[in-house]
């Protein structure tokens, strides 16, 4: 005899696994927020870090010799470009216009991995001079701070690539219209991050 719930075949049937107070959407909202807000304390910490160590150069170069300012400001250009790309695809998702979507996911991507390649480059020089991680503390606040975000933007670009395989395979339904809007948020994050990045490390180097 089967124990299954005959009413599991009504049309508008929510699995009990599904029901509770609050809409799943909700929930998952709610839970999304939390994530963000533990990278929000972790970045804290890595700020507090970097700024108790960013005098302790260990008889080294300090940052206002090392840091290209030209070099970071067109990361910072392409980082806060891909934020307005990103709002236009969340645009076009929500009104599912694919042709757009696709072309602002696309742009998002393009400059964030450009963003990814220009600090990539500026890594590897300092290295390449000698002035990694080990060299100070002030440099391995510095690597583990830029070095996290640089992280952060590369799991985002990967989110990406699956939000692109999810629309092209589900088109718009409402989960992966609530996914790309969490992806959104995370992506945004990033962004302000950077420009606390971009402040306090680049613009503040003495």
């Amino acid at each position: 005899m089967s124990m299954a719930d005959p009413s599991a075949s009504m049309p508008g049937f929510v699995p009990r696994s599904r029901r509770g107070p609050a809409p799943a959407q909700a929930v998952v909202g709610y839970g999304f927020w939390l994530f963000l807000l533990s990278d929000i304390i972790i970045f804290s910490a890595l700020f507090a870090a970097y700024a108790v160590l960013s005098g302790e150069t260990n008889g080294g170069p300090p940052g206002a010799a090392l840091f290209d300012k030209t070099h970071v400001f067109i990361e910072t250009v392409c980082l806060l470009l891909s934020s307005v790309t990103c709002g236009f695809a969340s645009l076009a998702v929500q009104r599912r216009e694919k042709v757009f979507a696709y072309l602002w996911m696309v742009a998002t991507f393009i400059l964030g991995a450009l963003f990814l390649h220009l600090e990539w480059s500026e890594f590897a020089a300092m290295v390449a001079s000698g002035n990694g991680p080990s060299r100070s503390a002030f440099l391995s606040a510095f690597f583990t701070l830029v070095g996290t975000h640089g992280l952060h933007v590369t799991v985002g670009l990967a989110w990406l690539v699956v939000m692109l395989l999810q629309i092209e395979t589900l088109s718009f339904s409402q989960k992966v219209r609530g996914r790309f809007y969490c992806f959104g948020l995370f992506w945004h994050a990033l962004d302000i991050v950077w420009i606390g990045v971009f402040t306090i490390v680049y613009l503040g180097a003495h």
